[in-house]
């Protein structure tokens, strides 16, 4: 048990999980207050009033002579009360998200639901507000998220555990919580950072960067996935080429010129995070008289609007954004009439090409 917590909250939060995890069925049988004490080598003083708390959170009830019982969950009663799907996504810009939005909100109304949109500017605070909001009124189906800053910890992950005790299914697009352990549907990341890689290994380069997220899940999964190319091909990584940046980063890339210059020198390759990172690093690059693919070759992620707009046309690996948004609509509704329908899904990938990679193998 944790240090610091009082033992019969812990002992209560157990009970919840178990309860949630559908480990202790309503209806059933309570363990008993010996049983609990052996179990968790504690009084049973302690136990009691473990269980004097979630009798009076309506969640287990003492029957005289007989027991006690977990409840049948008192947010049932709302069920047939909630009929919208909720949509929680960090922003709405002209990137990827204003398709895999549509997407999503001409799926669930095909599917019969009235959809909510909120949406967190990746800012955790944010994201608190609108989950609480969401609790209060009690009024959602299920819900469609995208977690914000997905790599750093969160102390919002209480308010999706307590959605998953009030039986309302989440499930997270593009990033996700890995400790909730809670069914997504994204791209899959970690090989769209391998394909990159390869890619640019198939173009003979050795000494490839690579650009990174550090505050979401992403960066790390696709970082995962440059790794496992490099290593495969029998490339040893050059830590000091590896760049992280974080979301204020990308909004202004210039302040990163030094360190770009630092991290690049030696490399004729880098794998990017995403055609955002990308067009915004070539602008800074293009400023240091660094030309892309001549000096530098760049393979890209996500095959947006940016990959063909700016002076180079990338080489990227397309984020599946309709197809994202239907399967995830699909999911939430099926997850929502099936609770034991598993919503996870990622989608394979493959590498679009363009003009932003120089095979070296070829005489010029």
């Amino acid at each position: 048990m944790i240090k610091d917590i009082p033992k019969y909250l812990e002992l209560a939060d157990w009970i919840r999980r178990q309860i949630a995890e559908k480990k202790l069925l309503p209806g059933e049988k309570m363990y008993s207050e010996n049983e609990l004490s052996r179990m968790f080598g504690l009084s049973r003083q302690t136990v009691r009033h473990a269980i004097g708390l979630l009798e009076e959170e309506h969640i287990l009830n003492r029957v005289r002579g007989s027991g006690t019982y977990v409840n049948e969950n008192p947010y049932l009663r709302n069920a047939e009360n909630r009929s919208r799907i909720a949509v929680i996504m960090t922003y709405l810009d002209n990137y990827i998200f204003p398709r895999t939005i549509q997407s999503i909100e001409h799926t669930l109304y095909q599917e019969g639901y009235p959809v909510q949109i909120a949406f967190t500017n990746n800012l955790l605070a944010r994201e608190r507000t609108i989950l609480k909001d969401i609790l209060e009124k009690d009024e959602v189906a299920g819900i469609i998220v995208e977690a914000t800053k997905s790599a750093l910890p969160n102390l919002n992950l209480c308010y999706y555990r307590e959605l998953a005790r009030r039986n309302i299914p989440v499930l997270f697009i593009n990033s996700f919580y890995p400790v909730l352990q809670m069914p997504h549907v994204s791209m899959n990341d970690r090989q769209a950072g391998r394909l990159a890689t390869e890619r640019l290994i198939a173009g003979g380069h050795r000494s490839i960067a690579g650009i990174f997220k550090l505050d979401d899940g992403q960066g790390h999964l696709r970082y995962a996935g440059y790794m496992e190319a490099l290593y495969k091909a029998g490339i040893v990584c050059d830590e000091s080429r590896i760049l992280w940046v974080d979301t204020e980063d990308v909004k202004d890339f210039s302040r990163l010129r030094n360190k770009i210059k630092s991290r690049l020198q030696g490399c004729s390759g880098l794998v990017s995070y995403n055609d955002e990172v990308a067009f915004e690093l070539i602008k800074v690059l293009q400023e240091e008289k660094i030309r892309v693919p001549e000096d530098l070759s760049v393979a890209s992620i996500d095959d947006s609007e940016l990959a063909v707009l700016g002076s180079v046309r990338l080489t990227s690996i397309p984020y599946p954004m309709e197809q994202l948004g239907e399967k995830a609509a699909h999911n939430i509704v099926e997850m929502i009439r099936n609770p034991k329908f598993d919503g996870n899904y990622e989608f394979d990938l493959q590498v679009v090409e363009r003009d932003s990679v120089r095979n070296l193998q070829v005489k010029e």
